[in-house]
């Protein structure tokens, strides 16, 4: 009878160090960080934050045996490259490094009617800080080129103008972005869709939605996801 309950204790016992070992192991699992540096377009304006292009570039990562945090986001709506710079100093993450670093500004540059002279400058100080950032590594250093709000119901009476104003604030941040032999997505293109598509637009007849977002994903997380491992 000793010997059954003896035995009987340590079958138990081994039994239950299975799952705490796989839970221990899953404890320790390293996930890769995340920083999304930008404006109303990386906040995801006008539709919930675990929506945006930051969120949703997470989740699809997932799908690549690529585990990341949940992104630290530098971003707020209407913020141009002098207040992106900005506020990466008020964050006070200046001596922190990241694997992942996103870069999408300059929007607000062409909105407010700033020159594109200051957008260059103030765009390569960032693009800077983006590569201190990932820790020097530039290919996981990945920019966004900027969409194209002309095509929106918000904007779609000044059309011509927007776009081609676009046009030459992306020129610039093209040439800036692999001069220093960083990545360059071009979504410009699939957000000029909305004018077929009015699912691809927010509420606010302005902002991407979650669709329009995750079309951008899906253009963008295969060659990220190869960069990153």
């Amino acid at each position: 009878m000793k010997t059954l309950l003896l035995l009987s204790v340590v079958f138990l016992s081994f039994h239950c160090q299975i799952p705490s070992a796989k839970v221990d192991k899953e404890k320790n699992e390293e996930k890769l960080s995340y920083l999304a540096l930008g404006d109303s377009y990386t906040i995801g304006t006008k539709i919930v934050l675990q929506n945006s292009y930051p969120y949703q570039l997470v989740d699809s990562l997932k799908n690549y045996d690529c585990a990341v945090n949940k992104p630290q986001i530098i971003a707020q709506n209407g913020w141009t490259t002098a207040d992106l710079l900005e506020g990466i100093q008020s964050a006070d993450i200046e001596n922190e490094t990241y694997d992942i670093v996103t870069l999408l500004i300059g929007v607000n540059n062409q909105y407010q009617g700033r020159g594109i002279e200051e957008y260059k400058k103030e765009y390569k100080e960032l693009l800077n800080k983006a590569i201190q950032f990932a820790g020097g590594d530039k290919s996981h250093v990945f920019v966004l080129s900027i969409p194209d709000y002309g095509y929106t119901p918000f904007a779609r009476k000044n059309q011509k103008s927007i776009s081609e104003s676009i046009t030459i604030f992306n020129a610039a941040c093209q040439t800036i972005t692999k001069n220093n032999d960083v990545m360059f997505y071009n979504i410009t293109p699939i957000t000029r869709e909305v004018e077929n598509h009015p699912e691809y637009v927010a509420k606010d007849g302005l902002h991407p939605s979650k669709k329009l977002y995750a079309r951008w994903i899906n253009s963008i997380v295969l060659p990220l996801a190869n960069a990153i491992k």
